[in-house]
């Protein structure tokens, strides 16, 4: 089971980096960081797939997506300057509450 768990977030780690490179891909006129779109987001549908065989399909995708969206909004705001106000920062606290309620009740 805590290899699934690994590779969940091995999944969540690389959807990440391929969202990041998709920011700078700029509509994918750029070589590199569309290649790295695609590598890691196979990386991540790859891990994550795996993942599933153990962790029940809403328990990983709540995780996956939650923890993707507040890495995804934090990374942002450091490299690319992207705003983090109040309200976004509520609904990022809902969302991580969100996935810890399910969490504490699926089993």
């Amino acid at each position: 089971m805590l290899k699934s768990w690994i590779l969940l977030y091995v999944a969540i780690f690389s959807e990440v980096c391929g969202t990041m490179c998709l920011k700078t891909a700029d509509g994918f006129s750029r070589l590199l960081p569309s290649a790295g779109v695609v590598s890691f987001y196979a990386v991540s549908f790859f891990c994550m797939s795996r993942a599933m065989r153990q962790i029940d399909v809403g328990v990983a995708y709540a995780i996956w997506s939650a923890v993707g969206i507040v890495s995804i909004a934090l990374i942002s705001a450091v490299l690319f300057g992207e705003s983090v106000t109040m309200a976004k920062g509520i609904a990022y606290a809902m969302i991580i509450g969100g996935v810890l309620l399910l969490n504490l009740v699926a089993s």
